[in-house]
């Protein structure tokens, strides 16, 4: 799928409709953009691309390397390639776009 433009509400439509957690909604060179909506826990794994997350409904607390802060709608949270983190004790209405973005292994791995 490949949508130049989309709503928040058209993204969880095309989620309830496929069915699942996540959605791609946009892929342009390395850049990967996703609607992600998990159900009373998130189970994911650290990935191998460098992310970013942009709250798109909801609140609850976001775990990176141990580490809480609390998180709500429109916050902006970067998590590099690799990172052990999660999303914690969130609201039933909690979505979230996911930019996956650069080379595996992240951005400073180019950098060593």
């Amino acid at each position: 799928m490949n949508n130049e433009e989309i709503s928040i509400e058209q993204a969880a439509q095309l989620l309830d409709k496929q069915g699942g957690l996540f959605t791609e909604i946009f892929k342009h060179g390395s850049l990967v953009v996703e609607f992600y909506k998990p159900d009373k826990v998130d189970l994911q794994q650290p990935h191998d691309r460098d992310e970013i997350y942009v709250i798109a409904s909801g609140s609850g607390t976001f775990s990176k390397e141990g580490a809480r802060r609390e998180f709500k709608s429109g916050d902006f949270i970067f998590v590099s390639a690799g990172v052990e983190h999660r999303f914690e004790d969130f609201t039933d209405d909690f979505a979230t776009w996911v930019f996956f973005y650069g080379p595996v292994g992240g951005e400073n791995f180019l950098l060593i």
